[in-house]
């Protein structure tokens, strides 16, 4: 456990904002990293990372010792790894006879942001003593007189419109938060508690801690009777004994320094953080906004087509009635026949030709084939799987809703790589997007773990699960990956370093249009402050409050409608300009969270590379103003933007100052309405 004690921080001066349901003051200025932030960071960085007397922010207990009394003794050695202009890798081992300890750790210079994983191996004739206790994150922090600990986050999500609801915990003595995914389950972002990204205010600043981990963590906020917060974060269970040449990791763990009063400032420098290094790219571009269609066929293309709707892409799901993709039999009569996941071929009574021909003449129009894969759930006890290698399968419960395709097993990775590697490369699929039903996969993790293996299973799962993903795009270097699990619960900081979330709930199929587009709302306000791209759908209602309470970087139009072309159009159009300032701007929240239908929600994003930006703005069914000031953010004070509120025909000027301080008066005559307002600046500061 490493003790920290907080440096004097830099206040800055602040207007408002909200975030959380907060109120947070700030002045104009735009985001951009304080030198005191790099500085911090450095200061940190040296103290617990390069300086070896230090104890270094993890701890484990081998053979029944803590690391804090074992470190010490061990041998001790140092590399340090220049990546690129922006990055150092630093890594350091401690060694005894048996185990070796790697602790790699990639330093930024752009961000105030260093993040790093451990790894523990058996390097021994025989195995281990029992390691045990593994906290990927061990660290203390030391608060300075004012503000009490101040802990921001969301839920996870568990197809509800509660899911990702934003909490704010005041951390004062004895208090203690535990986090995890539920005890069932095994996805990263699952459940009430079950969101892998932290926001820690406390006097002067903060930190932003982000796990890295597509399995079962667990972290805990221990707050001592005096001033000390102890933060710990891995892999929720850790008891075991490693076999000559085995090696183990932790979760990935991302700590960025923040300073001043600013939360959402502190967002937003996250947002810049992962626009930079964390969202996946092709031939060094990130993906742009992505609005997609639903179908297998060119048909539903040329009635877009003719509509003048071009979607990025067309998406191939699980299942296009009467047909799934992949075989199912004896299960073709099931209506979720689906589920009968196991047989990864194309199937060849409703796909003679593969989708060869679909793909080719959507690469011919400029857009891309999103195909749906299910590989680590195997629901068909009929499948070439479960009868050809039942040894690649973990035995399932009801809860994980047939058996576990064992990533962890060397030869069921190498297997299902070559498998859908060939379904990709045939099949000229763009989007590799992969799914994972039932409740997850836990309880057969850990059924197969003997009592001296405790989280062994999981462990070699999680790392050949990320090495699959690692695998196929290296193979297919035009390849972009859409990560999903019943939704979005599968979204912390490795799998967002491979994919994007296209869906990020399955509460977008609740089939109530009002609730969905106020669930919708809330999805957008609270993940926009940690992930730029999500995706989702106004699932089937096209009316303009649910596809405005839609509208992300990645929007689903599903399959053409004759009765709401025009719908789809308008809302094709509106999206396609939105989304992409959603994307890279800055975000800032203009009301509180609400999840009540008799409340206004409304945001802004502002893109400083464009000088322009956007409001949304909601009035909920039962909400009896029609008229809401909304005092916007991070504009040029001194410049003149062009106002326009889309459904109207005039436009207006006005100085950013006047915007921020004064604020924008935006008219809703109707209940439940939308409204959307574009800005661009017209006058600099530096024109005359």
């Amino acid at each position: 456990m490493r003790k920290w004690i907080m440096n004097k921080r830099y206040i800055s001066i602040f207007t408002g904002a909200f975030f959380g349901g907060m109120m947070v003051i700030d002045a104009h200025a735009t985001v951009t990293v304080a030198s005191g932030e790099m500085a911090e960071k450095d200061g940190w960085v040296q103290a617990n990372l390069l300086t070896g007397t230090n104890l270094p922010p993890f701890s484990f207990t081998y053979n029944g010792q803590s690391s804090a009394a074992l470190l010490p003794s061990w041998a001790r050695a140092e590399t340090d790894i220049v990546l690129d202009s922006n990055r150092t890798e630093h890594v350091i081992t401690w060694s005894n006879a048996a185990l070796q300890v790697t602790f790699k750790a990639v330093d930024y210079h752009d961000f105030p942001l260093v993040e790093w994983t451990v790894y523990f191996s058996d390097i021994g004739p025989r195995s281990t003593p029992i390691l045990q206790g593994v906290e990927g994150l061990d660290l203390t922090v030391t608060r300075t007189n004012g503000p009490e600990f101040t802990l921001y986050g969301n839920q996870g999500d568990y197809a509800s419109p509660s899911s990702y609801a934003p909490y704010v915990y005041t951390l004062t003595p004895l208090t203690v938060k535990n986090f995890s995914p539920p005890s069932y389950s095994g996805k990263s972002c699952d459940g009430p508690t079950g969101w892998p990204y932290y926001n820690l205010a406390e006097p002067g600043g903060g930190m932003i801690l982000a796990i890295g981990w597509p399995g079962q963590w667990a972290s805990a906020f221990t707050r001592d009777a005096g001033m000390d917060l102890r933060i710990v974060a891995g892999q929720q269970t850790t008891y075991l004994s490693l076999n000559p040449g085995e090696t183990i990791r932790t979760p990935l763990t991302a700590l960025m320094f923040w300073q001043g009063t600013d939360v959402v400032r502190s967002q937003n420098l996250w947002r810049h953080f992962y626009l930079a290094h964390v969202i996946p790219r092709v031939n060094g571009q990130p993906p742009q906004a992505f609005i997609s269609m639903g179908g297998d066929t060119t048909n539903a293309i040329n009635v877009f087509l003719q509509a003048g709707i071009k979607p990025d892409g067309l998406w191939r799901d699980a299942d296009t009635q009467p047909y799934t993709w992949y075989p199912v039999a004896p299960y073709a009569d099931t209506t979720a026949n689906w589920l009968y996941t196991g047989n990864w071929s194309v199937e060849t009574n409703a796909y003679p030709h593969g989708f060869v021909g679909l793909s080719t003449a959507l690469h011919k129009l400029g857009m891309k084939f999103l195909l749906w894969f299910e590989p680590e759930r195997v629901g068909n006890s009929h499948s070439e799987l479960s009868t050809q290698h039942p040894e690649f399968l973990l035995k399932g419960t009801d809860s994980t809703v047939g058996s576990i395709f064992n990533e962890g097993d060397p030869a069921a990775f190498h297997w299902l790589t070559n498998r859908i590697q060939g379904i990709i490369f045939s099949n000229g699929v763009d989007w590799y997007r992969e799914d994972m039903n039932g409740c997850g996969p836990l309880p057969a993790w850990r059924n197969n773990d003997a009592a001296n293996r405790q989280g062994i299973t999981e462990n070699f799962y999680v790392q050949g699960h990320l090495a699959y993903w690692d695998s196929l795009l290296a193979m297919n270097p035009g390849l972009r990956i859409d990560c999903c699990g019943s939704g979005g619960r599968r979204n912390d900081l490795e799998e967002m370093r491979r994919g994007v979330p296209l869906w990020r709930s399955d509460f977008a199929e609740s089939g109530d249009g009002a609730k969905l587009g106020e669930g919708n709302q809330c999805f957008t306000y609270a993940l926009s402050s940690w992930l730029p791209f999500t995706g989702t759908s106004c699932g089937g209602f096209w009316d303009q409050y649910s596809c405005r309470s839609s509208y992300v970087a990645g929007f689903g139009l599903g399959a053409p409608s004759q009765e709401h072309l025009a719908a789809q159009k308008h809302a094709y159009d509106e999206c396609r300009e939105v989304s992409p300032i959603m994307l890279n701007g800055d975000y800032y929240p203009l009301t509180p969270y609400h999840a009540a239908d008799d409340f206004w929600m409304a945001w802004q994003f502002d893109w400083p590379d464009r000088a322009e930006g956007v409001v949304q703005a909601f009035r909920r069914t039962h909400s009896n103003e029609a008229v809401m000031n909304f005092r916007l953010q991070g504009l040029d004070p001194d410049g003149l933007y062009l106002v326009k509120n889309v459904d109207e025909v005039s436009s207006s000027t006005n100085t950013g100052a006047a915007l921020m301080k004064d604020g924008l008066n935006i008219r809703i005559g109707h209940q439940p309405g939308a409204a959307i307002v574009i800005y661009h600046e017209i006058q600099p500061a530096t024109q005359p």
